[in-house]
């Protein structure tokens, strides 16, 4: 009885879930496919695509919301509540949303990649290291006398980096000695 009531629906449903997951799995290859042309890390890659299928995920949303009779001025209530809330929220956590945009901006355009040593051009605190790991919110930069700095991804879009040296990290892990 509930298909009959709203089999036009369920139809529109299926359409859109099949559409949406194709474009998901194409958007997928896509950022693979630049991931691995750019020498990125595998997770990095995962994490972007996480981002992509949250995306995807609300748009489906959205679209069965109309698909199942919600007007736009009762989404238009229901986004402009939300998004009071969310930008008060936002505003008091603006700075991890900042390094996770920078986080996804590195991904498609971060001239460098893990194993690279940077020295990055900061007046206060200027460092010098390898990158060890990008991640969402931070970069793992590992110095010569060992330390382990976490630098946001914000404040290294934001700095002067230069490169000092390609794939450094093997010879930071390898330095030829024999001791254990």
């Amino acid at each position: 009885m509930i298909f009959e009531t709203y089999k036009s629906e369920l139809i529109i449903t299926a359409i859109v879930l099949i559409v949406l997951f194709f474009v998901r799995l194409f958007s997928h290859k896509i950022i693979r496919k630049i991931g691995r042309k750019s020498d990125i890390n595998e997770a990095r890659i995962k994490l972007i695509n996480r981002y992509v299928s949250v995306t995807f995920f609300i748009i489906a949303l959205i679209i069965e919301a109309f698909v199942f009779g919600a007007e736009f001025k009762d989404m238009a209530l229901v986004f402009s509540s939300v998004f009071a809330i969310i930008g008060i929220a936002l505003f008091a956590i603006w700075s991890i949303l900042s390094n996770i945009t920078s986080g996804i901006i590195m991904f498609f355009s971060f001239p460098y990649k893990v194993g690279d040593k940077v020295r990055i051009h900061d007046k206060d605190f200027p460092i010098e290291a390898i990158i060890e790991d990008i991640r969402a919110f931070q970069l793992h930069l590992r110095q010569d006398n060992g330390d382990l700095v976490t630098y946001p991804n914000n404040l290294i879009l934001q700095k002067g980096v230069t490169l000092i040296e390609k794939d450094a990290i093997d010879g930071f892990h390898d330095d030829g000695s024999d001791s254990v």
